[in-house]
């Protein structure tokens, strides 16, 4: 697949909450406008969108939103992002679902940081570094 954010993406691994109601109605007997609520991965997040993999496909044109909490837990202090499915790809263990962010939620490191997070445009423009050998990562990502 080709690449297609407008922004600097950010790899990470964090565990959270979606929760969608398709756009249009969904094959009998799957409750079509009746709300879904999953635990997730969330794969990678930017400023515009993220990708998170859940189990089971979620229809192109879902709104959708991603519940996140700090350390993975349930308590107060989450963040919340809002905006529909551009993509659901089924890969290797579960779908990969691509959510463009709506611009009333645009992500930050502000609003929620996710634990384990990679900065793959600043790993790129260090490149390798010398003697053949790859520049370590950059954790830390730009504050939008």
């Amino acid at each position: 697949m080709s690449e297609r954010r407008l922004d600097d993406r950010f790899l990470c691994a964090e565990l959270v909450t979606v929760d969608w109601v398709a756009a249009e109605a969904e094959p009998a007997g799957k409750g079509s406008h009746a709300p879904r609520i999953v635990e997730a991965v969330l794969e990678d997040i930017s400023v515009l969108g993220a990708c998170v993999q859940v189990e089971d496909r979620i229809p192109l044109g879902a709104a959708i939103s991603i519940s996140a909490h700090p350390g993975g837990g349930d308590s107060g202090g989450g963040a919340r992002f809002s905006g529909y499915v551009s993509y659901c790809e089924y890969r290797d263990f579960g779908y990969f679902v691509g959510i463009r962010l709506s611009d009333e939620t645009p992500w930050s490191t502000g609003a929620f940081e996710p634990e384990h997070l990679t900065n793959l445009a600043a790993m790129s423009r260090r490149g390798v570094g010398r003697a053949g050998k790859r520049s370590p990562p950059v954790l830390s990502p730009t504050v939008h």
